[in-house]
């Protein structure tokens, strides 16, 4: 029997990259299904201790010895660049590229670039989420972290930061420190699980990798995404959980991209959906494009389940702080000049009125 039609497949990868990057995929791995796993460093010994489902691939072993990279993400990129051939290889015929990344140290922070860079340069989308050091980690670690991604971020067609700090938002003094950093690998689990899904699961709205594109399309764009179970009963109160997240330094305020999944029971209300979609709709831009999908799960009573991806966070309230105090500093030089020009001119007419005296030393170098 003959198909008229041809139905593409999409293929997702989650990449960890350098020692950070590869313990969160690591950990990860076994939570989220209909997607491959990599992870890439120099460091032979950390490849090692990475579940056997997970692809694991060394690189820059001519220039590190098979050791990591230390706080030298310079290395770290000559070791990426001289294996470009490899890396083409590893990610062809990949659509989408999540990498992950523990910026501050050597690998994540040097070869990151490269790798998004080269996903470009054959048409794959990427989606980059980063975290940043403690502030206990120093000075040296948050700068690099932080030059870092400057050099990234324009590279990627989205990207999401967490700060490592934000953990103490949500833990005490008490909780183990194995037990709180694996409360980070967790909720990133969650939020990447929920966006998967939503793009591959079909559903009442079907969301697919298309709309993901719409969504993600461009470069360097500032990127919240959540994924949390709510009470049906309190609408509101789970909402704001959604739209603002302790791991994130920022909410969805601003954002010119939307796309978010809903899935409820056989129950689920239409005033409830418009309901959801009316609190996010008031927090975005005006102007900003909105794909939302519609599941069932018939074990969900009472519950409704929500991944949300904002893009483009934050712009407008940073760019018009900006203007306004370009037109101030503007309105001050302007000023300024008006001031000197009249003090200039009346200290010549008191000159030119009254010839007994004496031109001062100062004018008379500015006459010459």
């Amino acid at each position: 029997m003959s198909k008229d039609y041809y139905l593409h497949k999409t293929k997702t990868r989650i990449i960890g990259v350098g020692g950070g990057g590869s313990s969160i995929v690591s950990e990860i791995a076994g939570k989220i299904s209909k997607a491959n796993f990599l992870v890439l460093n120099t460091d032979s010994r950390a490849l090692k201790s990475a579940p056997k489902n997970i692809r694991k691939v060394q690189f820059g072993s001519k220039l590190t010895n098979g050791l990591g990279t230390g706080m030298n993400p310079e290395l770290a990129k000559a070791a990426i660049e001289k294996e470009k051939e490899k890396i083409k290889k590893i990610i062809k015929g990949e659509d989408l590229l999540i990498i992950i990344a523990c910026l501050g140290a050597g690998t994540g922070s040097g070869a990151t670039s490269f790798l998004a860079k080269t996903a470009k340069s054959m048409g794959i989308m990427t989606y980059g989420v980063f975290t940043l050091p403690f502030h206990f980690e120093g000075k040296k670690k948050m700068e690099i972290a932080t030059n870092a991604l400057e050099d990234i971020k324009d590279n990627f067609n989205a990207y999401t930061i967490v700060p490592n700090e934000n953990i103490f938002k949500i833990i005490d003094k008490k909780t183990p420190l194995k037990e709180s950093f694996s409360l980070i690998n967790k909720k990133l689990a969650a939020n990447l699980k929920g966006l998967i899904e939503a793009i591959y699961s079909p559903g009442l709205i079907n969301l697919d990798f298309a709309d993901l594109k719409t969504i993600l399309q461009g470069q360097g764009k500032l990127t919240f995404l959540n994924h949390l179970e709510i009470e049906n009963n309190d609408l509101q109160g789970g909402i704001k959980k959604v739209i603002t997240s302790p791991f994130y330094s920022y909410d969805i305020s601003g954002a010119k991209g939307i796309l978010y999944n809903i899935i409820g029971s056989k129950d689920l209300q239409l005033a409830e959906v418009s309901g959801i979609s009316e609190l996010i709709k008031d927090l975005v831009n005006k102007r900003a494009k909105i794909i939302f999908g519609i599941s069932n799960k018939p074990k969900a009573k009472n519950k409704i389940e929500i991944t949300l991806l904002a893009t483009s966070c934050g712009e407008i309230e940073e760019k018009k702080p900006r203007k306004k105090a370009k037109k101030k500093r503007k309105k001050s030089r302007k000023n300024a000049l008006e001031i000197k020009k009249k003090t200039d001119e009346e200290e010549k007419k008191i000159v030119e009125d009254d010839d007994i005296w004496e031109t001062p030393a100062i004018l008379r170098r500015n006459n010459d």
